[in-house]
């Protein structure tokens, strides 16, 4: 994995392009950027591989992005050679002129089924165990194990060890920094659903603890009945505030699981009915056609509206469906706002999502709808603004403030490019000559400066943002 540094900078410099190039290439109607208070500053094209989750750290006075790939094969323009899709590792430092450092390779396979989709990273200073002079990065291989790499020099990545493996459709794993604990998305071949959790002390990343298996009461061996749709990936708030969010569906059967953390790690752990329910606090079903994809805690909020009011400070959980299925056939995704202030009675009060007439988006082709919410809960904008990946629709940023009544107030529709491609699902289901060519949003991250990182499942490359005008004005950057 050793590179020589005169074509590191090589590399670096063609991949480097800069936003006047990107805003040319979207040339037909509907095609083209199209934003409202938020500004390109930056672009990689991520050597024109299908992204999913971007990271985002400051490592000693450097920016690196991390971004987890879905499979694919592409060629490394670094080493000449056709890689599977993996794990991109960008230096973005200066984000208007982003440095393509590397590319670990991930597994063989197409959309989940390869690439290395999942990445998470934790410096050493952070973790229990960890040496305090490096970096760590937990990612997934393809769908059926879980790799810990050190990451402290990000040009010269090197594989710790192999957590486990032999697993079915890993996918958005969490990580403690604060304490190393661990939740894998994947499943085991003896459970009756694709994902659930393992949950893994990895204070040490060198050194990985098994905690326990875990998931919805009916998805466990030997359970009856209908399994409860499978996990799509779990937020923590910590030790402090004591609790898991667990996730479940994408485009339906959506459940919210709200556990108690403390029992979850230190309760029993065999495999059993009364075990799983322990350290459930709530289950939440959705109806049939809504999912829960991610699910987004905004506790302790001071809403100012209720200043003079009673139980002014509420919980919410802010749930994002995911889209799916491509030109609208299916139920709209969108975005979902519960009161959880009482765990155990969740109250919707509020929902959004993109009026599609503002852009005749099932008309657009390949997915609109909701995908993922921004995880990273940086001062800057938590409790402010929320930014939600929208497929063909790009970014949306909606000012959260007042949870009763989200308000849109800025968003980014990248231009298509050269590298765009087709939805390979939706070329699947209904052949290469009627699926079009459409922005793809995936996932979206902010950083700890504020800028905004979109990545597109259609290959068209990473986009860097920045707020302006009044958008900016709601965000805490001092």
């Amino acid at each position: 994995m050793k590179l020589r540094k005169a074509w590191i900078s090589a590399v670096a410099l063609a991949c480097a392009v800069t936003a006047s190039a990107v805003l040319a290439q979207g040339s037909k109607p509907g095609q083209g950027a199209e934003a409202k208070n938020m500004n390109l500053v930056g672009y990689n094209d991520l050597q024109a591989r299908s992204a999913y989750q971007p990271v985002i750290v400051e490592q000693k006075g450097r920016w690196i992005a991390y971004i987890g790939h879905h499979g694919g094969v592409r060629v490394n323009p670094a080493t000449g050679q056709k890689e599977n899709n993996g794990t991109s590792i960008v230096d973005v430092t200066n984000p208007k002129q982003p440095k393509y450092l590397f590319h670990i390779p991930g597994d063989l396979g197409e959309g989940e089924s390869g690439g290395a989709q999942m990445v998470r990273i934790c410096a050493g200073k952070d973790l229990p165990k960890g040496d305090p002079n490096k970096f760590y990065m937990l990612r997934v291989l393809g769908d059926t194990a879980h790799e810990m790499w050190d990451v402290t020099a990000p040009e010269r990545p090197q594989l710790i060890t192999t957590i486990v493996r032999g697993l079915k459709s890993t996918h958005k794993n969490w990580w403690e920094c604060d304490t190393g604990i661990a939740y894998l998305v994947s499943g085991p071949p003896d459970w009756r659903v694709r994902r659930m959790t393992k949950i893994y002390d990895l204070s040490d990343p060198a050194k990985p603890v098994f905690i326990r298996d875990y998931g919805l009461d009916g998805q466990q061996p030997g359970a009856a009945g209908q399994a409860p749709f499978e996990l799509h990936g779990p937020i923590s708030a910590g030790p402090r505030k004591n609790r898991v969010y667990f996730g479940h569906g994408n485009n339906k059967f959506g459940i919210l699981q709200i556990v108690d953390r403390e029992k979850l790690l230190n309760g029993p752990k065999e495999v059993t009915r009364e075990n799983l329910l322990y350290p459930q606090v709530r289950r939440f079903d959705f109806p049939t056609n809504i999912g829960a994809h991610t699910v987004l805690p905004l506790l302790d909020m001071e809403i100012e509206d209720f200043k003079n009011s009673k139980d002014s400070k509420r919980d919410f959980i802010f749930v994002v469906d995911e889209s799916i299925i491509d030109e609208c056939n299916e139920a709209r995704q969108m975005v979902w706002i519960l009161d959880v202030t009482q765990e155990t009675k969740p109250l919707g009060v509020a929902n959004w999502t993109v009026p599609e007439a503002s852009g005749n988006f099932c008309s657009r082709g390949a997915r609109f709808g909701a995908h993922a919410s921004n995880e990273n809960l940086t001062p800057i904008y938590y409790r402010r603004l929320v930014f939600v990946s929208w497929f063909n629709a790009g970014v949306r940023t909606l000012d959260i403030r007042n949870p009763f009544s989200p308000k849109e107030v800025a968003y980014y529709i990248p231009a298509i490019n050269s590298n765009t491609k087709p939805d390979p699902t939706c070329v699947k289901r209904r052949g290469a000559a009627k699926c079009k060519i459409a922005i793809q949003t995936n996932n979206v991250e902010v950083d700890d400066r504020g800028y905004i990182y979109i990545v597109d499942r259609a290959d068209t490359g990473m986009h860097i943002l920045e707020l302006v005008g009044e958008a900016r004005k709601i965000a805490n950057f001092k």
